[in-house]
């Protein structure tokens, strides 16, 4: 280490060559606003020069181009992408994304620790620093059925691994104001460590309760009066951008120089199609400064001050003794990635060979019993049924009530309201369960979409017009291994197989991107209307998030946090 850090000294005060030189371009100082004209000098995996002419062994002609610091992605979950670390590495990195702070909660989900374990050993021999959060809720609540249990005794031995940085993201938050002994138990273990927050709409007092948990960053906000409060009362705002929740455009107005120091960015969930038509982060910047977010605020949020926020404090300036994670751009407002360094190397498809693979696991997860149109029914009742109001662009959703066709003794869809039906099927080998519901909003007018991706528990989560095609696609899961399943008229006109716990491909990034493509058109042909029904979709069985959502228990009244009968 002292011959190291010797060598790295003296190529600093330029008494020997750095490793590598970028020259010609300029920098975008982080504290000052300014674009600095000056050479940046990289030995190993750190800047060791800039603001000065530098000689190096290797030397790349930058000229005309800003350098700014590596994005970081400060909460995902690498699943929602469909494909594994590996490939999520080699999809992303190149976009200017050099660090991940993932929560392998969907895994965790299906497979437990040994979930965990999976990523831990894919974050060790990944180009991009991936950091791991130790998922919080596992199960999320006791509304549903998982495929493990994760107690405090699970987590505890993962704390001290080196990709580790802290609690994931709580969403159980009645559990910690009302005080369940199982939430109190994880809280007060990481204590003086990073939580992480999910409380959306959650606010007044009990906001204050939560808070007073040691919890102090949240990426669920939706409004900017919802982010302020938050703000006000200690906790970094995560804004996110993913393929369903697009909160970007309604918390432009707090992404300003002065709030910046306690704003980062996040994608939670992004598919690799979204990720090929847009970009990750890289979207995000320069859609945000198109909307007139001055470049400072935005690329302070992508970097320094997330780095800030999770602890890491090597990284997010182009300075010298900070981490080489650098970004080339051709201009800050177009914010494309011409060349990218991670840990002082540049990024190429050479570098992804280094790179140990890692098996992979869960692939015989998806054991739900086989189903038919009889398990679909839905009994006559008397007055109004809930509905799930899906709402574009938003993972919440509303609690709405409709009189419904009735046809014999059954309850039946209503398509001039856009009303179809949606079932949550175990598929865990637990219990069999099977609970119907009903849904607003897809624009479905035929056949059936149905997916092993169901958050947070991944049971099998199908919706439908026709009865028959809701038995086949759930059926078809079963045969594939888990993944997503378009059926009409009796035929599957578009599937993608995710045999990894049922949430990830075995395939490279570029053959999900292209199978999603068509994947679309056959939902598309199906009538519908919403831009990620898939994902959309996934989120239906998510009931930490208000106000109407389905288990395979039962429909869930979120905001009473309970079934309803």
């Amino acid at each position: 280490m002292t011959n190291r850090l010797e060598r790295l000294i003296d190529q600093g005060v330029g008494r020997v060559p750095a490793d590598i030189v970028l020259k010609g371009g300029s920098f975008f100082d982080l504290v000052t606003g300014e674009v600095v004209r000056s050479d940046i000098a990289i030995g190993a995996d750190r800047i060791i020069g800039t603001s000065g002419d530098y000689a190096g062994e290797i030397e790349i002609d930058i000229s005309g181009k800003i350098v700014v610091p590596g994005f970081i992605d400060t909460h995902l979950h690498i699943e929602s992408s469909l494909v594994t670390p590996h490939e999520f590495d080699r999809c992303v990195l190149p976009y200017g994304v050099t660090t991940a702070i993932c929560d392998p909660h969907e895994i965790a989900n299906v497979l437990g620790s040994t979930g965990i374990e999976f990523f831990l050993e894919s974050a060790l021999e990944t180009i991009m620093d991936i950091r791991v959060q130790l998922s919080s809720c596992v199960p999320a609540t006791h509304l549903e059925t998982s495929g493990a249990d994760l107690p405090i005794e699970s987590l505890l031995p993962f704390r001290h691994h080196p990709k580790v940085i802290g609690l994931a993201e709580f969403m159980n938050f009645p559990g910690v104001i009302h005080k369940d002994p199982v939430c109190m138990a994880k809280l007060d273990a990481f204590q003086g460590g990073h939580i992480d927050g999910h409380a959306p709409l959650l606010s007044g007092k009990d906001l204050n309760g939560y808070l007073s948990a040691g919890i102090r960053t949240e990426h669920e906000c939706t409004t900017a009066a919802e982010a302020l409060e938050k703000i006000r009362k200690g906790m970094h705002i995560l804004v996110r951008e993913g393929s369903v929740s697009k909160d970007l455009a309604a918390l432009i107005p707090i992404i300003t120089e002065r709030l910046s120091p306690y704003l980062a960015l996040c994608t939670d969930d992004r598919n690799p199609l979204d990720i090929a038509e847009q970009g990750h982060l890289d979207h995000m910047i320069r859609t945000a400064i198109a909307n007139g977010v001055e470049p400072l605020a935005i690329y302070r949020a992508a970097s320094i001050s997330a780095a800030r926020a999770f602890g890491l404090r090597d990284r997010g300036l182009v300075a010298p003794g900070w981490r080489a994670d650098l970004v080339v751009l051709d201009s800050l407002e177009d914010c494309h990635a011409d060349m990218v360094f991670s840990a002082g190397r540049r990024v190429t498809d050479a570098l992804f060979s280094t790179r140990r693979p890692v098996a992979p696991i869960g692939l015989d997860s998806v054991k739900a019993r086989p189903v038919n149109a009889a398990h679909f029914g839905v009994p006559a009742r008397e007055g109004e049924t809930s509905v799930i109001g899906v709402m574009p662009g938003k993972i919440i959703t509303e609690h709405r009530r409709y009189r419904l066709p009735v046809k014999g003794n059954e309850t039946s869809v209503d398509l001039a309201n856009d009303i179809i039906k949606v079932a949550v099927m175990e598929r865990h080998g637990k219990n069999g369960n099977h609970a119907n519901g009903f849904v607003q909003g897809f624009g479905l007018k035929k056949g059936a979409i149905a997916s092993t991706v169901g958050h947070d528990s991944h049971n099998i989560c199908v919706v439908g017009v026709d009865e028959d095609d809701m038995a086949r696609a759930a059926n078809r899961l079963g045969e594939i291994k888990g993944g997503f399943v378009v059926v009409e008229d009796g035929k599957v006109t578009g599937e993608i197989a995710l045999p990894i716990a049922g949430l990830m491909s075995l395939e490279p990034y570029e053959t999900v991107r292209d199978t999603l493509h068509h994947l679309r058109k056959a939902a598309f042909a199906l009538g519908a209307t919403l831009e990620e029904p898939f994902l959309q979709l996934a989120f239906l069985p998510l009931p930490v998030i208000p106000h109407l959502k389905i288990s395979d228990r039962g429909m869930v009244d979120v905001d009473k946090f309970a079934l309803i009968g």
